[in-house]
């Protein structure tokens, strides 16, 4: 039998997405985009049976994930690595919390992507677009909220280029579906997708990752 591939993704309560703490197959995923990929992967590639791993967890930044790298990411030795993250960050900061005092995103996430490649050369790298959308819940300080957010935005585009990672872009995607229905059919609080948000994630990382050369197969 083939040697199967693990694909992990890794995150924040958006990756997290109510996943299980234990061995419980049926909730191990969560219930968001991650389930949603590896759902529809998993099925076509049943014989070669890859493997899925979530280890999001609600309320991390960047350097929380850097924190817990070792045991949630690089033991693992996944072939694939998917990283959502910066919500947090920007939340931090446009709350103006003691953890915002200064910001870190830039200097954890590349000090994150040197030690997954020096410690894993071999692995590919995926990094999706931090994001969101104008609802009740941000929109008393929108201005800061956008301004955080397109910032992130900019060095997550920078750092994939310079990491050579696939980058699923996800604003344009939520702006664009916005053309279809309301922004708070797909993220109800302007931060938190949806089911029907979760499904346009997974798709548009589908889109992208299965033709780049990270394509899981």
């Amino acid at each position: 039998m083939p040697q199967c591939k693990t694909i992990l993704f890794q995150g924040d309560s958006i990756t997290d997405g109510g996943r299980g703490r234990n061995n419980d197959l049926n909730h191990i995923l969560g219930h968001g985009y991650a389930y949603i990929i590896a759902s529809k992967l998993g099925l076509e590639l049943a014989e070669k049976q890859p493997l899925f791993i979530n280890r999001g967890v609600s309320g991390d930044r960047v350097f929380d994930l850097y924190a817990r790298w070792n045991e949630d990411a690089l033991s693992l030795r996944p072939d694939v690595i998917s990283i959502l993250v910066g919500v947090n960050d920007a939340a931090r900061i446009v709350n103006g919390e003691h953890g915002g005092a200064s910001d870190r995103f830039e200097r954890a996430y590349r000090h994150l992507l040197e030690e997954t490649s020096e410690v894993l050369p071999g692995a590919g790298i995926v990094l999706c677009e931090p994001f969101i959308l104008k609802l009740p819940q941000v929109s008393d300080r929108w201005e800061i909220w956008q301004e955080r957010i397109v910032c992130y935005q900019d060095i997550v585009r920078k750092l994939a280029d310079e990491f050579g990672a696939v980058f699923v872009p996800l604003q344009s995607t939520f702006n664009e579906a916005c053309m279809l229905a309301e922004p708070s059919y797909w993220i109800w609080d302007g931060v938190h997708p949806t089911a029907a948000g979760h499904g346009l994630i997974a798709k548009q990382w589908l889109s992208v990752v299965q033709q780049s050369g990270l394509r899981i197969q």
